[in-house]
């Protein structure tokens, strides 16, 4: 009988891995820390263009990065969403660095003046689809 349930709950644990990561909700909204972030060496690496997930990111595109926890919450590679205060809809193309946490840093391109001037905001975050 022990071994039985041993065998049942290691199944089950088994299971729980390989199953997809949970989407984000469509039409959930989420209240995060908003910064942003630019195309410069100087905030990024050696090849400030290229996004975590090997996108290449373009002056003008709306994309953001998004904590790691946010992630975990099921945000993924792609998943659109509106923010708060701000014109049209953005895509998620970045990750941030594991330090973060319920944040996201909306890309600018190389308006690094823009970027100053939006600060750290308060946002709500509302998903479109993932």
């Amino acid at each position: 009988m022990k071994k039985a349930v041993l065998v049942l709950f290691l199944a089950v644990m088994t299971m729980s891995w390989l199953t997809p990561a949970m989407a984000a909700v469509q039409g959930k909204s989420y209240k995060v820390t908003a910064t942003a972030y630019n195309s410069v060496r100087a905030q990024t690496n050696s090849n400030p263009t290229i996004a975590a997930w090997g996108d290449r990111l373009k002056p003008g595109m709306k994309a953001i990065a998004v904590s790691r926890d946010l992630l975990g919450q099921g945000f993924k590679r792609g998943t659109v969403v509106k923010i708060s205060g701000l014109p049209g809809e953005y895509v998620v193309l970045d990750k941030m660095n594991k330090r973060w946490r319920n944040k996201i840093d909306i890309y600018m391109g190389q308006d690094v003046k823009a970027a100053r001037n939006w600060g750290r905001r308060n946002v709500t975050i509302t998903v479109v689809r993932s």
